[in-house]
């Protein structure tokens, strides 16, 4: 079973046992009280409390600062599965995990194929790894394609191909 990473821990507020959260989620309703978790040092947490406005979250068992300092800069991780029973998406947005390794098509040509998604200040990036057939004209072995309509005409997850626009001029002058 797959891990996703959504958030990670930072220093302990207060005295008794409440953390900094870093949400790298869309999803902070996913924090809800008794969901669990598992870390990047295979313990599982089960959420007390979580207050979204201060970015702080309260787990069962951890009750004082130095059971709280022991998890700073644990990451923290969910299953894709409960991912999709607990996160509801809106009409044209998608999981990362299914976007990932989607062919990127432009006129029927085969630009890559997406290996991760970069979150910026003003917008996501598709990053590409360039397909054979383009490598073999020496083009970028990767490049960044904007997550924005400028440049996705469609995303279709059962076929896993996403239609672009404009995208094979980033490659060239990659």
């Amino acid at each position: 079973m797959e891990n996703v990473y959504i958030a990670k821990l930072g220093k302990s507020v207060g005295l008794k046992g409440e953390i900094k959260i870093f949400l790298e989620s869309d999803f902070p309703s996913q924090f809800k009280k008794n969901a669990s978790f598992t870390t990047n040092k295979n313990t599982t947490l089960i959420v007390e409390s979580f207050n979204e406005k201060r970015a702080v979250i309260k787990f069962f068992g951890i009750n004082d600062i130095d059971a709280a300092k022991r998890l700073t800069n644990t990451e923290i991780y969910t299953t894709i599965e409960d991912t999709k029973d607990s996160c509801t998406l809106e009409d044209d947005q998608f999981f990362w995990f299914d976007i990932k390794e989607c062919q990127v098509i432009e006129n029927d040509i085969v630009l890559g194929t997406v290996s991760e998604i970069h979150r910026y200040p003003l917008s996501d990036y598709l990053e590409i790894i360039t397909s054979k057939q383009l490598l073999d004209k020496s083009l970028a072995k990767t490049f960044l394609i904007p997550y924005n309509k400028e440049y996705i005409l469609s995303v279709n997850i059962n076929e896993k191909e996403i239609l672009v626009k404009d995208s094979l001029i980033i490659l060239e002058n990659s």
